[in-house]
């Protein structure tokens, strides 16, 4: 048994900043109390009313897709066709890929990534742990999201090869027709789980198999960053039902009453650096503010590598500097991102029965000179600040 003593505590539910002292038994939190009794088998750490607050999670990106340092593009998109449900991001992990390292240094203890937006449908998202585990050990969810794209991205791949979508018209269209397909796939095998007649099973399809479960709720990521984009999004995910977020966002502030009115899950950012395509021209942090007004709530990417991952928190701070509450912007990060990808009964804030994924950070997240101290993942310390053999004492700067 682990007991943190003396936590200065958010945990992203009911307690904002009191005292508190958390037990954890093997991977997961057994008790929150204001004054937990230690026996004699408890190793003990003394948080020393530092701020504690949930392992921050990455809601979309493409660590361990996308290697860290590597060329671009290596594993991260299948541009051989434009629709490609069937792949797994899974089977393209590194696991090894310093970017693990490099987020739970600075507090990052769940992500969830996969393959780019080259494709309309570019295979399934993973949801795992950044801790140095096995990989198997550190999975929350194999497949825990379908990828799709729409805007530049599928377009100028397929298009300069000659292929289909070269419009926005194309890719909506083709993207409906696979809807449809993998609809019909759906209800025969629904039919032959039924009858178990041979003559009602369809025949296999990787692809239409992988989508036909969004049919059963299967969480749907789709990568938009024009406002036009995004309603075209909204309007195929409303058509076939489906469980769905919008990734990016970007020019979402032009619309976000329609996003309010439509209660869209929206993924935003990332918000920094040079806009590098046209549809990125309303790229900026405002949006958070303007959502938080709105009484809507969001999570935010760094979409690592576009932003390393090391900056999740330079991202954060610009959000705050342009009127999102802290409050508001550690819901991003924490719950609301484990919300909207689905894995918030195990992460995203720090309750009884949940992965004891925490934070005591030596300076808050929100300083500019924020330091996660010490990080655990499924209870076990992944990394501590002072084990890299220096000790930064921020208040000499």
């Amino acid at each position: 048994m682990l007991l943190i003593k003396n936590c200065k505590l958010i945990d992203m539910n009911k307690v904002y900043k009191e005292k508190r002292d958390i037990l954890i038994d093997g991977k997961k939190i057994v008790e929150i109390a204001e004054e937990i009794k230690a026996k004699d088998d408890y190793d003990i750490v003394d948080a020393q009313m530092k701020l504690v607050t949930p392992g921050l999670i990455e809601s979309h990106c493409h660590m361990g897709v996308y290697d860290t340092g590597a060329e671009s593009g290596i594993d991260g998109n299948e541009t051989s066709d434009p629709l490609l449900p069937g792949l797994r991001g899974l089977d393209a992990i590194n696991p090894f890929d310093s970017g693990f390292y490099a987020a739970r240094k600075h507090g990052v203890t769940t992500i969830v990534t996969g393959p780019g937006s080259a494709n309309l449908m570019g295979g399934t998202f993973i949801a795992l742990k950044t801790s140095d585990e096995d990989l198997d050990q550190r999975i929350i969810k194999e497949e825990a999201a379908l990828k799709m794209a729409l805007g530049e991205n599928p377009k100028r791949v397929y298009g300069s090869k000659g292929k289909s979508p070269v419009t926005r018209m194309g890719s909506s269209a083709l993207m409906r027709e696979e809807f449809f397909k993998a609809k019909a796939y759906y209800e025969k095998l629904k039919k032959y789980e039924e009858t178990k007649d041979p003559s009602d099973k369809p025949k296999y399809d990787i692809h239409l198999a992988s989508l036909a479960r969004a049919f059963d709720g299967m969480r749907v990521k789709i990568h938009a960053h024009e406002a036009d984009d995004i309603i075209t999004a909204i309007r195929i995910a409303e058509e076939f039902s489906l469980n769905y977020s919008i990734e990016h966002t970007t020019s979402g502030k032009m619309i976000l009453d329609y996003l309010k009115d439509h209660q869209v899950d929206c993924i935003v950012g990332p918000s920094l650096g040079f806009k590098t395509k046209y549809e990125l021209k309303h790229k900026g942090a405002e949006i958070g503010g303007l959502m938080e007004e709105r009484g809507m709530d969001f999570a935010i990417t760094t979409d690592h590598p576009v932003i390393p991952i090391e900056a999740m928190l330079s991202q954060a701070i610009f959000y705050i500097k342009k009127g999102a509450s802290k409050k508001k912007v550690l819901q991003a990060l924490t719950i609301n991102a484990a919300k909207i990808t689905d894995i918030d009964e195990r992460v995203g804030s720090l309750e009884v029965g949940k992965d004891a994924d925490l934070v005591i950070w030596d300076v808050p997240p929100f300083d500019t000179l924020y330091q996660a101290g010490k990080v655990f993942i499924n209870g076990k310390l992944a990394y501590d600040h002072k084990e890299e053999g220096y000790d930064f004492d921020y208040k000499k700067c």
